[in-house]
């Protein structure tokens, strides 16, 4: 059998057939380019000296002629010096023309900090932090928004975050604190919050808490969202009829939002009423007729409920078009496969020339071979393909390895990869894969000597610095442990906001004894990213601080959240004191 896909939510669809103005990110779009782009931006006014002068004019030449990063960077030194929010904002404008994500993050905190209570920079700053990942930054940044009564967009970021896989117990964790400390003065922020928070515990399979916080945002908020959410919970909840029921309520007073038309047809399909269902489809893309990605979502929600036919009905009118989206090759090959037929599943796997979905194909036709017994086939497909496909060499080599460690043949898999390290013998993330491999079986004199290598290659590559560094830190040999903050200190300054390198910081300044800065930095790094490893190294630190109480409380929130901690049992292995079962 194929594996299941991770097929997309309702919210994912919505964000295609609704457009830009239900996504979080919506604020991030860049502008388009215009004969004058800066003639829309706020004018600049009095109070300049030469200097200034100078300042200024530089920034507007450099916007006509289209070098907006030095455009930006004038008025943002402008607006710092003369402490001008309408600077910083024409800093900000110019920073949108430009694909530097950092350059509009340094324009967008400029003009927040002269104005902590302008909108824009926050919504700015909250879609980039979710491009970038950062879910819990661009959650704060939201809050900040919806704290002031400005429109946080939480309940579409709520969807986006299920559809991502995003970490949704933190989240929500922070979510709650909001709602249980930050009374809003605006019920409709308030509803949004609600709503965002009863998502996230269906998501969490929390059917009771997340009804709660459905009835206390019943009457905050206007019925479509009410009933939106509602027929989501349902669903979530295994309660189609349900949901078909909030959406034929919604299409009743909004007949024109797509939302409603989908979740009617999700609803539709999860109830086997595939006829319905097939009419709501229908209608959703003569509605939106030419696209092919609403075209594809469409077939993975039937896929997802297991009707491969209506799926491949809805896919087969892609094939061999010049545009055709590479998902659909890849759920057509999933469809094939699940058929039985696995010549035309590969046929279709291979099909997929880039994107998202490139690695998934090739992972799941390797693996359909292996399946098979046809591991000779598999290794020779993926050989192939590596000839074929040389941008995913590396990619199609780490596959390999992967699927030969998943069946024991760990001995082949390092083969292959010293094979292809000689062939390429500066690829510095095959270098890495074997850093890392070499750790996991104590030879850290092969991996210190990979991870040198590459940062002969890239003096400035933060992951391996970072590496290396925690490495010596946790070997804890006195005579590199200044060594070990040294690379850690390099890797800060490359990646400040890492979570991992804010972890070894702490942890080298522990070995170092130099305890009360070590709590610093693994603090930072726990709320960033509150996974076992820094709860166990945050307990530790607490302990030999004496602060035993708080680090049982890290490892006791830990193992409430997950099942798997391995670093956190040790720990308790070590230190038996600061198991919390103990003081129960």
């Amino acid at each position: 059998m194929p594996p299941r896909l991770l097929l997309c939510s309702l919210a994912a669809i919505t964000l295609t057939v609704s457009g830009c103005q239900l996504s979080p990110n919506a604020q991030d779009e860049r502008l388009p380019f215009t004969d004058d782009p800066m003639r829309n931006a706020p004018p600049i006014e009095d109070g300049l000296d030469a200097r200034g002068l100078s300042t200024l004019l530089e920034a507007e030449f450099a916007g006509q002629r289209g070098d907006f990063r030095r455009a930006s960077q004038g008025y943002l030194d402008a607006a710092r010096r003369y402490g001008a929010e309408a600077l910083a904002e024409r800093a900000t404008f110019a920073a949108r023309f430009s694909d530097d994500d950092g350059l509009i993050e340094d324009a967008a905190k400029g003009w927040q900090a002269l104005n902590p209570q302008a909108d824009t920079p926050n919504r700015l700053l909250a879609a980039l932090a979710l491009q970038q990942g950062d879910w819990r930054e661009s959650l704060e940044r939201r809050l900040a928004l919806t704290a002031s009564n400005q429109d946080g967009e939480l309940t579409a970021f709520a969807e986006t975050a299920i559809a991502e896989q995003a970490p949704l117990e933190t989240l929500l964790q922070r979510l709650a604190e909001h709602l249980n400390q930050t009374p809003s003065s605006d019920p409709a922020q308030r509803a949004d919050a609600l709503l965002a928070a009863a998502l996230w515990e269906a998501a969490l399979g929390r059917t009771e808490q997340a009804g709660r916080y459905l009835e206390q945002a019943s009457g905050l908020t206007e019925r479509p969202s009410l009933l939106l959410t509602e027929g989501q919970l349902a669903m979530e909840t295994g309660d189609p009829a349900r949901a078909r029921q909030a959406a034929r309520q919604g299409m009743q007073d909004n007949p024109d939002d797509v939302r409603f038309l989908l979740l009617l047809a999700q609803a539709e399909i999860r109830l086997d009423n595939l006829d319905a269902a097939q009419q709501q489809t229908d209608a959703l893309l003569e509605r939106h007729t030419g696209s092919n990605a609403l075209r594809v979502s469409l077939a993975q929600l039937y896929l997802d409920e297991g009707h491969a036919g209506p799926a491949q009905r809805l896919l087969q009118p892609l094939v061999g078009n010049d545009d055709t989206p590479s998902l659909a090759y890849y759920l057509l090959g999933v469809i094939a496969q699940s058929e039985g037929d696995t010549d035309t599943a590969l046929l279709y796997y291979r099909q997929v020339d880039g994107g998202e979905a490139f690695i998934p194909a090739r992972a799941t036709a390797a693996q359909m071979l292996i399946d098979d017994d046809r591991l000779i086939d598999a290794r020779a497909f993926l050989r192939v393909e590596r000839m074929r496909h040389e941008d995913y060499f590396t990619e199609l080599v780490k596959l390999e390895v992967q699927l030969l460690d998943e069946r024991g043949q760990t001995a082949d898999a390092d083969a292959l990869l010293g094979r292809e390290l000689m062939r390429t013998p500066d690829d510095t993330d095959l270098l890495y894969l074997r850093a890392m491999r070499a750790w996991e079986k104590g030879d850290v004199e092969q991996m210190e000597e990979d991870l040198r290598h590459i940062l002969r290659i890239e003096p400035d590559n933060a992951v391996a610095l970072n590496a290396l560094g925690y490495t010596l830190a946790d070997l804890n040999l006195p005579s590199r442990l200044e060594e070990a903050r040294e690379l850690i200190e390099r890797a800060y300054a490359l990646d400040g906001d890492n979570p991992a390198v804010l972890d070894s910081l702490g942890w080298v300044h522990y070995r170092l004894g130099n305890l009360k800065e070590a709590l610093t930095w693994l603090e930072q790094a726990y709320a960033r990213m509150p996974d076992q490893e820094i709860a166990a190294h945050l307990a530790e630190v607490l302990h030999a601080l004496e602060r035993s109480d708080e680090a049982r409380q890290v490892i006791h929130d830990l193992q409430q959240r997950t099942q798997d901690h391995p670093a956190i049992d040790g720990l308790i292995q070590r230190y038996p004191e600061l198991d919390p079962a103990s003081r129960l």
